[in-house]
């Protein structure tokens, strides 16, 4: 049975999966939708897999999809390693505008459970990365969204180095302030 970490925000997990080796390699059991509503108490049921490819230096983020098809979402990262974070965008939270991290790898395995509600955003720490979502909601292009990665209110704390500029998607280049999203989303 994998160990379910609650994080500092309700909702939000980390998920150390139990490894069974030997001299061949490993097996695990990567999901678990019962196991994994009885460790949250979360109705997570997965429609769509995802997975993404990104040299060092990419940022992508911070990410959601609006309602009524906002995205729950069960990550991971099978190659290489990455800083990954959940940004609390629920209006009603005591954390909202808060955010958890966790550094995500092939190494140590971890997964990152973020609930609806939440923009969520890695930043590729090693030569690449091969990451994997699991998605209780399709993608609708119309309803994706995002927070700017550099948002001051927020200060994510993301490992990159001095006097260096991630790589960015332009749609993130030019994404909104947690000010601005939430000044928006108080007249929908």
């Amino acid at each position: 049975m994998s160990k379910y970490e609650k994080t500092a925000i309700e909702g939000v997990y980390i998920i150390n999966p139990v490894l069974h080796g030997d001299e061949r390699g490993y097996f695990c059991e990567s999901f678990n939708r019962a196991e994994f509503l009885m460790e949250t108490d979360i109705d997570f049921n997965p429609v769509q897999d995802n997975e993404s490819f990104s040299i060092q230096g990419v940022l992508r983020g911070l990410h959601f999809q609006r309602e009524p098809h906002a995205q729950a979402k069960l990550v991971r990262c099978v190659v290489g390693e990455v800083f990954d974070v959940a940004v609390d965008l629920r209006p009603n939270s005591k954390t909202y505008g808060k955010y958890v991290s966790v550094v995500l790898s092939a190494e140590n395995h971890k997964q990152f459970f973020i609930p609806k509600g939440f923009a969520h955003g890695f930043y590729v720490m090693s030569d690449h990365a091969v990451f994997q979502y699991k998605c209780d909601d399709f993608y609708y292009p119309e309803l994706e969204d995002g927070i700017a990665w550099f948002d001051q209110d927020i200060d994510v704390k993301w490992p990159i180095p001095d006097r260096f500029l991630p790589y960015l998607s332009k749609k993130d280049i030019n994404r909104q302030t947690l000010k601005d999203y939430g000044s928006r989303n108080k007249t929908r």
